[in-house]
């Protein structure tokens, strides 16, 4: 038996936590990229990366206060313009068509008495990992799926009959402790249970027994896991709605394990378990910014993302082994690339490699609008072997940049900086760190 358990409106519920006068009024918290960490001054940026979520962003931040004028208005040409979008929203707000992701100018027409606060990554996480451990005290065993949901396994821990008993007290325990409102759902299937939590909301709990009964009649886009890509070619068999997918049982076998997998989950038939810590496949950064056609600038913003990506890597002491950057520019060109490097990491690689990449698609005379970075296929997990060649020089240069993310973590990322991070098409990024290296 499986609790999925779910903060309603977490980020708006994690306000009020610490501030009651926000209780019963709309309000919605925005965000916007993150774009200090491309100054050239010091900014004492940190990285909050402490849950062990599959789906729990790591999240740069620094220790300035931000104001609603600071944080979403902008002054172009002499004139103000809100930016941002919502993050969350909370119900109160939602009466009024606020929605998630829709840009904050929009919401305050809908809602002129709405208020909008800026995000506040880190006393989210914090918030998380105290709700995580309080939890995890009362179910032996959990999975953190996301920043703001969980997943409990009460087999052989809570007899049957008193799971949605005990799911009701867990619910009043962690709104005593916390002031947050969850929601609960129950079931012998984990994602039946997740399925079951959005037909709970707002703080409710529901148990699922007869599966078929429960889903006859929901949309399959509601179904975890299934996007609009999925959704679509399931319409195209004329299946609208999870009920009718079990009389299509070839039909999702023909597409192997992916359909496979989908159909028992949809079905409550998939017998898989908690996982207590996901291992990481990948990690990523991106940035989303006003047009910059100048393309030195946009190669620099690379080099910036470049080390922070190299300071969450060395934190978990992975080695990848391949490397993707995606642009994206003015009226919806893209360009990506990737690269595969069987080589020791570090800074100075990882930077190297990706000038070359981005010198390799850049595009002159169009604004870029979004830089997204990564990397993965870590040799940590598949044993891979390292090219010998280069090994000596490696070795220096995972020292050194072991090193420097020793001070990061001391001092703020933003403590050390290579050239091309500071001066546009620096020639010698690393001509400093080669010297100490030799």
């Amino acid at each position: 038996m499986f609790l999925h358990i779910d903060i309603d409106s977490f980020f708006a519920s994690a306000h009020r936590a610490i501030d009651p006068s926000l209780e019963d009024i709309p309000i919605a918290v925005g965000g916007r990229s993150n774009l200090e960490i491309f100054n050239r001054d010091r900014t004492n940026i940190r990285l909050m990366d402490d849950n062990s979520g599959a789906f729990v962003t790591p999240v740069f931040y620094s220790d300035r206060g931000k104001s609603f004028r600071s944080f979403f208005v902008d002054r172009i040409n002499g004139a103000e313009k809100v930016r941002g979008i919502i993050v969350t929203s909370s119900y109160e707000a939602r009466k009024f068509g606020v929605k998630t992701g829709m840009p904050v100018a929009q919401a305050l027409q809908l809602c002129p008495h709405l208020l909008v606060i800026p995000s506040h990554y880190p006393l989210y996480h914090r918030l998380s990992t105290e709700i995580r451990e309080f939890i995890s005290q009362r179910i032996p065993s959990i999975e953190q799926f996301s920043i703001d949901e969980f997943f409990g396994d009460i087999g052989g821990w809570i007899a049957d009959g008193e799971a949605e008993r005990f799911a009701r007290e867990l619910q009043g325990d962690i709104k005593a402790r916390f002031k947050i409102n969850v929601s609960i759902g129950i079931a012998r299937s984990k994602w039946i249970a997740k399925l079951a939590t959005d037909v709970a909301k707002p703080y409710g709990v529901r148990l699922v027994e007869d599966v078929a009964g429960f889903i006859e009649d929901i949309p399959v886009r509601e179904f975890p896991g299934i996007g609009r890509g999925f959704a679509k070619r399931l319409e195209e068999h004329y299946i609208y709605r999870l009920g009718e997918i079990k009389a299509h049982k070839k039909l999702f076998y023909r597409w192997n394990k992916p359909g496979i997998q989908l159909y028992h989950r949809i079905q409550g038939s998939d017998n898989e378990g908690i996982s207590s810590r996901p291992s990481r496949k990948s990690i990523g950064i991106s940035r989303t910014f006003d047009p910059i056609t100048d393309t030195a600038e946009v190669e620099r913003r690379v080099m910036i993302l470049a080390r922070h990506i190299v300071y969450i890597t060395m934190k978990h002491g992975l080695n990848p082994t391949f490397f993707y950057l995606k642009i994206n520019y003015e009226y919806g060109i893209r360009a990506k690339t990737t690269r595969h490097s069987e080589r020791l990491f570090s800074e100075q690689l990882f930077k190297n490699t990706l000038l070359e990449m981005y010198r390799g698609i850049a595009r002159e005379n169009l604004g870029a609008v979004k830089l997204s970075l990564s990397v993965s296929h870590f040799s940590n997990h598949d044993y891979k072997t390292l090219s010998l060649l280069e090994l000596g020089n490696d070795t220096r240069m995972n020292t050194i940049t072991k090193a420097m993310h020793e001070l990061r973590g001391r001092y703020g990322l933003d403590i050390i900086k290579t050239g091309g991070e500071l001066f546009a098409r620096s020639q010698e990024p690393f001509q400093l760190l080669q010297q100490a290296a030799d």
